[in-house]
């Protein structure tokens, strides 16, 4: 931290020098003073827009920066004037706020420093290589786009150096990692928006200067209030994720399946219903333990998944047990695709560990298939029971089986598929 004090004292009292060797304002008092102004009331105006992230021990605020127009305007003592008030008013405000961190005064002597040092820098570039671009279609264009690479260049020099002070960058590839996190859009709007505001400056265009001001937040303001509106849409996502989904297997849990049957009961549509179960599932966890026991869950899981469509849907409705919705498929369809996972699962193994061994564990499962249509006389639930009872019957034949049988045709149940002895 001591390293990180010197480095920022230093860079103060660099831009501290630069500014009043300069010695004097660029243009007369008066319009400073107007520019002064305007730029500390939007500027004001424009600090909740700014995103204040927490490096190691420096506050970075990501907002609109207009400072490369002041410097080209007024000259490195009239940006260091101005980055003074500015940014002291601002350390004020969150002091009487008690928003300001431990450190706010070092980082405003910073915020202070470094914008002033990297845009004086600017001003000086500026000033020798006009008169050779000037001549060159949008010469002065492609100058200040220049510039504004320089000042973000030199900024991110200033912040890789206090971040390895800190040990937040730890070598040359963080360093350029850093470097490339920055946003081209934003260097060029910050490009143009700068450009355009020293072009109106220079002309004392009172009005425009403050409709640039007031577009460019609005601008701003949409955009944040969009970002806002969709990270909270991520996070309400997030969190109905989280509680629609099982933590072991990743597939939906009981509480989505509630919420999809009542979805369900409104449409029209042929569902084959699958209750299935893993054999003996007891008879492994004590053999070997929980844990092996969950790596079988998991397994059968993928299982279940690897032979449904996108529109079918997957639920782990108690301990071992899942429960299948196939969707708008045929009832001899739905047969084949129970059997179907009842082969891939007494042909597969589960890998696993137990006793710091690799072991291969083989089991079976017995599967209900109840096929009805939804929205008619049999609410889902009733069918959903009907698959149930139909699983028990699979394990009371001796396990391994399938068990289904379609409403629509009213016939008895069956057991299309029994094992070979």
């Amino acid at each position: 931290m001591k390293n990180v004090r010197i480095f920022i004292i230093c860079i103060f009292i660099a831009s501290l020098a630069v500014a009043f060797s300069y010695g004097h304002i660029s243009v007369e008092k008066k319009v400073f003073l107007n520019t002064l102004l305007l730029f500390w009331l939007f500027s004001s105006l424009y600090s909740h827009l700014n995103i204040v992230v927490k490096k190691g021990n420096v506050n970075m605020d990501h907002g609109i920066s207009y400072g490369l127009a002041l410097a080209l305007f007024a000259g490195p003592l009239g940006l260091f004037l101005f980055e003074f008030v500015q940014r002291f008013i601002v350390y004020a405000g969150r002091k009487i706020a008690g928003t300001a961190d431990p450190d706010e005064f070092l980082h405003t002597f910073y915020n202070i420093g470094a914008f002033t040092l990297n845009n004086s820098i600017a001003f000086f570039l500026f000033s020798i290589c006009y008169p050779y671009v000037e001549p060159v279609p949008f010469g002065f264009w492609l100058l200040i786009i220049l510039l504004v690479i320089v000042v973000a260049l030199l900024s991110d020099s200033f912040l890789i150096t206090i971040f390895s002070f800190t040990g937040e960058l730890k070598g040359t590839k963080d360093a350029i990692e850093f470097i490339k996190s920055r946003n081209v859009l934003d260097m060029g709007k910050t490009a143009f928006s700068n450009g355009l505001l020293f072009i109106l400056l220079l002309e004392q265009q009172w009005e425009m200067i403050i409709a640039l001001f007031l577009l460019n937040y609005l601008v701003s303001r949409s955009f944040m209030n969009k970002s806002k509106s969709i990270q909270n849409k991520m996070e309400r996502d997030k969190f109905e994720q989280m509680a629609y989904t099982d933590f072991l297997t990743n597939v939906h849990n009981r509480a989505f399946m509630d919420r999809k049957m009542s979805e369900l009961d409104k449409t029209s549509e042929h569902i084959g219903i699958i209750v299935a179960d893993i054999d003996t599932f007891k008879r492994i966890n004590d053999s070997y333990n929980h844990a092996v026991g969950d790596c079988v869950i998991k397994h059968f899981a993928s299982v279940l998944q690897s032979l449904l469509t996108r529109e079918d849907c997957l639920f782990r409705s108690g301990g071992e047990e899942f429960t299948i919705f196939l969707r708008n498929k045929t009832y001899q369809q739905c047969v084949q695709i129970v059997n179907d996972i009842r082969g891939k699962v007494e042909r597969r193994q589960v890998n696993a560990e137990f006793h710091g061994n690799k072991i291969n564990i083989s089991y079976t499962a017995s599967f209900g298939l109840f096929y009805f249509l939804t929205g008619q006389e049999m609410e889902i639930m009733k069918a959903y029971i009907q698959a149930d009872q139909l699983l028990l019957h699979s394990k009371q034949l001796g396990r391994n089986r399938v068990s289904v049988k379609n409403a629509e045709e009213d016939l008895p149940l069956s057991a299309p598929y029994v094992p070979m002895q």
